[in-house]
């Protein structure tokens, strides 16, 4: 009798006893591996000859001899043999410490489901009345779920019973079957499908994360977007550090730059008290200039979207006390908010609603209200230099204390986050609602992990003093950091160290933001005080 090995092949040399050829050397278990998972694939491909002469000249088993039978019965629909399957693998598992009993008892559980939910659906009503007594109820398995299945007796045809069961049928669910029970079966007795695609998707992963200049859109998940015949390296000619435009219709210095939500608008706020909104070609990689915004009696040093791209508010400088909403749709002012002269409102921050905001400053005020500009509820005493909403409603404050902290406008709760030794000027924070960015006086740009309130890594280079100057998380995956600095020049981090990975030029005086599209990953944008904008790209863009 053939001995399994640990990885569930049959021993090296086990196939030349039954008469077939040994293989050329002795495989190392990791060999064995590769083997099959080359063989699961070439299988999955088509590719069934070449497969089976994989196997034969290497003396393996793509699977124990066991759970291949399982799989070709489940396939099948035969029961009767797939139940006796199941039992010689539980045989297998018994003593296994890495099997969990209750997986043992969900393993025979999707079985019986399955053959129940086919003898209903080919109105086998009695057989699947004996399954459903017999074999289901006795497992005292998942009770809940039994008498959800005994409810579908009901059904008055196959229709309904797909529907109710959400439930795709018989032959497409037996794969689902086989899934199911894979997922809690050792990889040496079954792997699971796709297993060497798997972990090229992986390591492409890995290596697009480590990709010194990578900022291509996310691939679709069954595929790798470049080649596998060699490590990744993406070329600096496709990052966004050329100069594709320089845009001079600002009349002063330009304090802050944002993207639309959907990166198809650019929206600028410049001393000279308008906003500018500007289109995005994505094709020609250009901006147009769209429609200004005017008004702002304080000069605009601030902006920020609702998530839904419908509305945008522009903040002033501190002496400003009002917030101006504007209606992105229509292009017409929506409100103009004021709750006292003496307020200062220089922060904005949307919920993921887009009904309700936040705002404050640094003279005291910090305010929840409604989109109406309805105030709902404020926090008095809280001097704030920046804010951003969190996904769970939660409200992150920087304040003049240096500190970072969380508000629940709930149940007016409050708790500290972050403690910097300097003043927070700006704060961002990323998609994933894992990390913020701090520009912090005198010192640069820190990031701090906000679930374990941790300094992550502190971005050396740049300049730095008492100006407000705002960052960004930049590319596909938001693996890069880009900022503004007081020596005239656009910095880039990858998020994975300190130093710089580009230092870009082309200002002449102070960079205020930088914005880095959110759709269009190869395409930023920053503002400065020498009253312009500038688009950077792709080398193929370069003007």
């Amino acid at each position: 009798m053939h001995q399994p090995c640990a990885n569930g092949a049959h021993l090296n040399g086990d196939a030349a006893r039954n008469g077939d050829s040994p293989p050329a050397r002795l495989l190392s278990p990791a060999e064995q591996e590769i083997v099959r998972l080359i063989g699961q694939h070439l299988l999955s491909a088509g590719l069934e000859r070449s497969a089976s002469v994989l196997m034969e000249e290497s003396g393996l088993h793509l699977e124990h001899p066991a759970a291949a039978t399982f799989r070709q019965h489940v396939l099948a629909g035969d029961w009767g043999k797939a139940d006796h399957d199941l039992r010689a693998l539980h045989e297998l598992l018994r003593d296994s410490p890495h099997v969990d009993p209750h997986h043992l008892a969900e393993m025979k559980f999707v079985v019986l489901e399955q053959k129940y939910l086919e003898h209903l659906e080919a109105g086998r009503v009695l057989d699947a009345l004996h399954v459903l007594r017999n074999e289901l109820t006795p497992l005292q398995h998942d009770t809940p779920r039994v008498h959800r299945l005994s409810a579908l007796m009901m059904c008055a045809d196959a229709a309904e019973l797909r529907a109710r069961a959400h439930w795709p049928g018989g032959a497409p669910a037996r794969a689902q079957v086989l899934a199911r029970v894979q997922a809690v079966l050792p990889p040496a007795l079954m792997m699971a499908p796709g297993r060497l695609l798997a972990l090229l998707a992986q390591a492409a992963a890995q290596q697009t994360a480590r990709c010194r200049f990578h900022v291509a859109p996310p691939a679709a998940v069954d595929q790798i977007p470049f080649s596998l015949l060699a490590d990744h390296h993406c070329s600096p000619d496709h990052f966004p550090i050329h100069s594709l435009q320089v845009l001079n219709e600002h009349c002063d210095e330009v304090w802050y730059c944002k993207w639309s939500p959907d990166g198809a608008k650019l929206a600028s706020g410049s001393k000279d008290n308008t906003v500018m909104i500007w289109d995005f070609d994505p094709s020609a990689k250009r901006l147009s200039f769209r429609k200004s915004l005017d008004g702002h009696s304080y000069g605009v040093s601030y902006l920020s979207w609702s998530p839904d791209g419908r509305y945008l508010i522009a903040a002033g400088p501190e002496d400003c006390p009002d917030l101006w909403i504007w209606n992105m749709e229509t292009e017409q002012l929506h409100l103009k908010m004021t709750h006292s002269q003496e307020d200062s409102l220089t922060a904005v921050a949307w919920h993921d609603s887009s009904d309700k905001f936040v705002c404050g400053g640094a003279r005291g005020q910090f305010y929840h209200c409604a989109l109406d500009g309805t105030l709902i509820n404020n926090w008095d005493g809280v001097r704030v230099n920046a804010l951003a909403c969190r996904a769970d409603g939660k409200v992150l404050a920087a304040d003049t204390h240096h500190r970072v902290r969380a508000y629940d406008f709930s149940d007016l709760t409050d708790r500290n986050l972050i403690q910097e030794e300097h003043a927070v000027m700006a704060m961002t924070l990323n998609a994933a609602d894992t990390l913020l960015l701090l520009n912090v006086a005198n010192q640069g740009v820190h990031l701090w992990d906000i679930r374990a309130r941790t300094l992550v890594r502190r971005f050396r280079g740049l300049s730095q003093g008492h100006f407000t100057i705002h960052a960004c998380f930049g590319g596909a995956h938001q693996d890069f950091i880009a900022s503004g600095s007081e020596d005239n020049k656009v910095y880039i981090w990858h998020i994975g160290g300190e130093e710089p990975i580009a230092v870009v030029s082309g200002h002449t005086r102070c960079v205020n933001a930088v914005a880095w599209n959110p759709a269009h990953p190869d395409v930023l944008v920053s503002a400065s005080d020498d009253y312009s904008l500038r688009l950077w790209g792709p080398r193929t863009h370069y003007s």
